[in-house]
C-alpha cells in the first residue's frame, strides 16, 4: 500500500474509548485516587472529548448503566455532540446486585431472570435516546463449586432470555456478546469462550455478534486465529483493546504485546476496512496508576500506531511466500512491517488535521492536564 494511501486510512481509523475508564478504578484490594479523574458522567464525556481532540483517533464514548445514569439520556446525547464525539455501546450491569449472587440472565429464579432481562430492556431504550446502534454484554454468570447448577440448563436460561432481548433491538441495532473463562465464577462460566459466545449469537440471528476482550483468554491463546475465523463466519462484531500480563488486567493497549496485537490488525485487515468503522473497536482498559486522560492517549496512539505498521504488510509477497511453504520469508515480511517507524506517517497525518505533533506531550506540558486537575 503506498504511504498517501495508509496515511488517509490512518486519518480516518477511530476507536471508541469508556467512560469507566476515566473515573477512579481499582482492585478488589483497593482503588485509589488519581489526581484530575472525573467525577461524574458530564466529566468523563469531557474527558472522552479531550482525547479525541488530541489524538484524532475517538468516534464515541461507550457507556455503563447504571454507572452513566442520567435523567436526560437526549442531553447526554448533545453532551458528547459538543465534545466531538458520540454515544457508542450501552453495556449493561448484570453484577453489582446483590439478586445476582447466583447469576442474572441464567439464575434458576425466574424473578431474577426477569430482572435482568429487564435492566437490558431498560438499555435498549436508553440506546434509542442516545442513537447508539451496540448492546455489548458481559454475562458474569456461572459457578464456583461442582454441582452447583446444571450448566446446559443454565446455557439453555441463557438462551431463552436474550431472545427476549434480542427480540426488541431495533433492527438497525447489533448484540456484542462478550465472553470470559473465568471470574467471577471459578468453576465454569456460561459464556466461556468464543465457541459458546457464536453459539448464542448463532442461534440469535445474524444481528448477534462475538466481542472480543484481548483480556478474557486462557495463557496461549491465539487470539489472531479466533479473529480470522469469527471474521470469515461474518460474526465478529468487535473488540474490547487492552492489554494483560496473567489475567484480565485491563492494562494501557499495547503495553505488554504490541506484536500479538499487530498481528491481529493484520487479521483484521483481510476482512474489513478499519478506517470505515466497520466494526465495534472498543478502549476496555482500567489504569489504576496513571493518569487517567494521559492512559487513554497512550492506547489511542498506540492502536494508531499499529494500524499503520498493519497497513504496511506486503500482502502479495506474503501470499506468494505461503504459496512456496516459505516460512522464514512470510514471517520476515510481516516483521518488515512491524519494525517499521511509523512516526513520519503519524506525523504527517497530524499536521494534516492541524493535531498536536504528540498528543502525550502536548496533553502533559501545556496547562491543560494542570486546568482540569486543579478544576477537580
Amino acid at each position: 500500500m503506498k504511504l498517501s494511501e495508509v496515511v488517509d486510512k490512518l486519518s480516518k481509523f477511530r476507536v471508541e474509548v469508556p467512560s469507566w475508564g476515566f473515573s477512579r478504578s481499582g482492585t478488589r484490594f483497593h482503588s485509589f485516587h488519581i489526581p484530575g479523574e472525573a467525577r461524574n458522567l458530564e466529566e468523563r464525556i469531557e474527558d472522552a472529548g479531550t482525547v479525541a481532540k488530541l489524538t484524532g483517533g475517538v468516534s464515541s464514548v461507550a457507556i455503563h448503566i447504571p454507572w452513566d445514569k442520567t435523567d436526560d439520556y437526549i442531553a447526554l446525547r448533545h453532551l458528547a455532540g459538543r465534545n466531538g464525539v458520540t454515544i457508542g455501546a450501552v453495556n449493561p450491569n448484570l453484577f453489582q446486585e446483590e439478586d445476582y449472587i447466583f447469576g442474572s440472565l441464567t439464575n434458576p429464579d425466574a424473578s431474577v431472570r426477569e430482572k435482568a432481562v429487564k435492566h437490558c430492556l431498560e438499555c435498549i431504550k436508553i440506546m434509542q435516546e442516545t442513537d447508539s446502534k451496540a448492546l455489548s454484554l458481559w454475562l458474569p454468570d456461572g459457578s464456583n463449586y461442582p454441582g452447583q447448577v446444571n450448566m446446559t440448563q443454565a446455557f439453555d436460561r441463557l438462551l431463552k432470555s436474550l431472545e427476549i432481548v434480542y427480540g426488541e433491538m431495533d433492527s438497525d441495532m447489533e448484540l456484542l456478546i462478550e465472553y470470559k473463562f473465568f471470574e467471577p465464577a471459578f468453576y465454569h462460566t456460561v459464556l466461556s469462550d468464543w465457541g459458546t459466545a457464536l453459539l448464542v449469537a448463532e442461534r440469535l440471528g445474524e444481528r448477534a455478534k462475538i466481542l472480543v476482550d484481548l483480556g478474557h483468554h486462557a495463557q496461549g491463546t491465539n487470539i489472531e486465529y479466533v479473529v480470522g475465523i469469527a471474521s470469515m463466519l461474518g460474526r465478529l462484531g468487535g473488540f474490547h483493546f487492552n492489554s494483560r500480563k496473567y489475567a484480565d488486567d485491563d492494562l494501557t493497549v499495547g503495553s505488554i504485546n504490541p506484536y500479538e496485537l499487530f498481528l491481529i490488525f493484520v487479521e483484521l485487515n483481510s476482512f474489513f476496512d478499519l478506517s470505515g468503522r466497520q466494526l465495534a473497536l472498543v478502549i476496555d482498559q482500567s489504569h489504576n496508576v496513571k493518569s487517567k486522560i494521559g492512559a487513554m492517549i497512550q492506547s489511542v496512539v498506540m492502536l494508531q500506531k499499529i494500524y499503520a505498521r498493519s497497513l504496511l504488510v506486503d500482502r502479495e509477497a506474503l501470499e506468494h511466500a505461503r504459496s512456496k511453504n516459505d516460512v522464514i520469508a512470510s514471517e520476515e515480511i510481516l516483521l518488515e512491517a512491524f519494525e517499521t517507524d511509523v512516526r513520519p506517517i503519524m506525523k504527517e497525518m497530524r499536521e494534516n488535521r492541524g493535531l498536536p505533533d504528540n498528543p502525550l506531550n502536548h496533553f502533559f506540558s501545556s496547562s491543560l492536564e494542570k486546568e482540569i486537575t486543579d478544576a477537580r
